[in-house]
């Protein structure tokens, strides 16, 4: 394999994956503020979307540039920014995963209702 079409590979793998963690990102910020969530959901939510947000449009579009100039021939010293994508994605990934937890997992809580799937919880 080549560095032109390990390049390209890869373009259109995180272009795919990227595109994909957006629209999740979207429709959980849409169920946090439609489901007025605890505090703590809000903050981890938050936390996950800035953290997917920097990850896109700066960690993105600078190894995007590099690639531009790699694959223009340029020969480049290697790269950190690799790195900082990784960082940022095991960042937000353990946040957006407590966000997702349901409020009342673990504290006998009734997650669904009467004669729901959840009575089993309820002591």
């Amino acid at each position: 394999m080549t560095i032109p079409i390990g390049l390209g590979i890869d373009r259109l793998v995180f272009r795919a994956l990227n595109l994909v963690e957006a629209v999740l990102a979207a429709v959980v910020v849409v169920a946090v503020v439609v489901g007025r969530p605890p505090a703590v959901v809000v903050a981890l939510t938050t936390v996950t979307v800035v953290l997917l947000a920097a990850q896109l449009g700066v960690i993105r579009r600078r190894l995007n540039r590099r690639s531009d100039r790699v694959l223009a021939g340029e020969d480049l010293p290697r790269s950190r920014a690799h790195v900082y994508y990784v960082a940022f994605e095991a960042g937000d990934q353990p946040a957006g995963a407590v966000a997702r937890l349901p409020a009342g997992a673990g504290r006998g809580v009734d997650l669904v209702g009467e004669r729901g799937v959840g009575d089993g919880i309820v002591p």
